[in-house]
């Protein structure tokens, strides 16, 4: 990947907590729920590119569609070891990289480190899913985020070493709420926050341009409220 190429990221929101991290021409999908996510535009047969997949918990609402985008591109699966080690036994995705909290590894040019996430984990036939986490994604001089389903936690603090993009929950009764991802911000330092995990169905609806307003008020972020199937970059 060219520094050229490795300067322009876009970020693509499907719903839900699923999205598509593109730079140059590698795509990289992270929680795929895209067939049976009631607010995604389009339907696993109609992604054109997958080069690898961050999977942060087993959850079937963050892996249903890994699989087919998996075995359909050759893509890279990337989870902890349990999720990995059962896609590979269940679904033959034959690419894949099982790692763990605090680990780094490298997948289609750009560096994933796995970090803590607080929340359950357990796959789709009821399989021990091994530990909820996040990713720390570095691309070229950018580093973004992507904390999973979780709540807020101190040791968030730990990963404000210049994020220039942080992706978080919002959605509340799974994850943490608008009023607690405040606090999450506050503690991470990002240069820009994008809300996630939000609005799929009505327990988790949310008021975006209300979390929009309190992140300008009581942070030094810039909020990004993204449009479903509409790329930004920054």
């Amino acid at each position: 990947m060219s520094s050229t190429e490795s300067n322009v990221i876009d970020l693509t929101w499907y719903g839900h907590a699923t999205w598509r991290l593109r730079s140059g021409e590698k795509s990289i999908w992270i929680d795929p729920f895209l067939n049976d996510n009631p607010s995604c535009p389009i339907k696993s047969a109609e992604v054109e590119g997958c080069d690898a997949i961050l999977l942060t918990h087993g959850h079937f609402d963050h892996v249903a569609d890994a699989a087919e985008l998996a075995n359909r591109f050759g893509a890279t699966l990337v989870a902890n070891y349990e999720i990995v080690q059962w896609f590979s036994a269940n679904h033959k995705v034959a690419n894949g990289i099982g790692m763990n909290i605090g680990g780094r590894t490298t997948v289609a040019g750009i560096s994933v480190k796995m970090v803590p996430a607080i929340h359950s984990s357990s796959l789709p036939d009821g399989s021990y899913g091994g530990l909820a986490g996040g990713f720390v994604v570095a691309v070229g001089q950018k580093t973004i985020y992507t904390a999973g389903d979780t709540c807020v936690f101190s040791d968030m603090s730990r990963l404000a070493t210049q994020i220039d993009l942080a992706i978080l929950p919002i959605g509340d009764l799974f994850t943490m709420g608008p009023e607690d991802s405040l606090e999450a911000i506050r503690l991470l330092q990002p240069r820009t926050v994008v809300p996630s995990h939000y609005n799929t169905w009505p327990p988790i609806a949310q008021d975006t341009d209300k979390w929009a307003q309190d992140v300008r008020l009581h942070t030094p972020s810039h909020p990004i409220v993204p449009i479903i199937g509409s790329p930004f970059s920054f």
